[in-house]
């Protein structure tokens, strides 16, 4: 039965649903980050996972009690972005020397399983499905190909006795 301004009641059944898909996608997210021996790793990514989603079913239902246009429902987005980008910037370290920064793939996950999550509250299963898979193609491989990369396309440092005008 529908209400709230044409937005679904959602049961029990829903509701476990789509929390406990936010909370599994953001723990094999964070299982792959702790087998990288990451500072934010399963719990992490799980907890802000399923604190999206709670955030953003509370929102459709906060949202069905008013007259619906959307601009609610951006807000929460907003807020919710805004604080994981926080928490995000937690795990990213510069190295003593200045030169090398750490921590910028695990503080993107932590923003990724953060949509995630949003989309799991909202049911949005088919971009959410695309969204994670991409994800764990990108993190079990994507490292590999940044390697060879740098190592084909690295310049090599000059050696002694080389001319740099040349």
């Amino acid at each position: 039965m529908n209400t709230n301004y044409g937005l679904p009641e959602l049961g029990a059944g829903e509701i476990v649903l789509r929390l406990g898909m936010a909370t599994l996608l953001g723990g094999l997210v964070g299982l792959n980050r702790e087998l990288k021996n990451k500072p934010a790793g399963l719990r992490t990514h799980a907890v802000v996972a399923l604190g999206s989603g709670l955030a953003a079913l509370l929102a459709l239902r906060q949202l069905g009690d008013a007259p619906f246009d959307g601009n609610g429902l951006s807000r929460v987005m907003q807020g919710i972005l805004t604080g994981i980008g926080f928490l995000g910037a937690g795990v990213i370290l510069r190295s003593e020397s200045g030169k090398h920064v750490h921590g910028l793939t695990t503080a993107a996950t932590i923003w990724l399983v953060s949509m995630l999550g949003v989309g799991c509250g909202m049911g949005y299963w088919l971009p959410i499905g695309v969204a994670a898979g991409l994800a764990f193609v990108v993190l079990l491989i994507g490292g590999t190909i940044e390697k060879g990369v740098h190592r084909r396309f690295k310049p090599k440092p000059p050696e002694p006795g080389d001319d740099p005008s040349l």
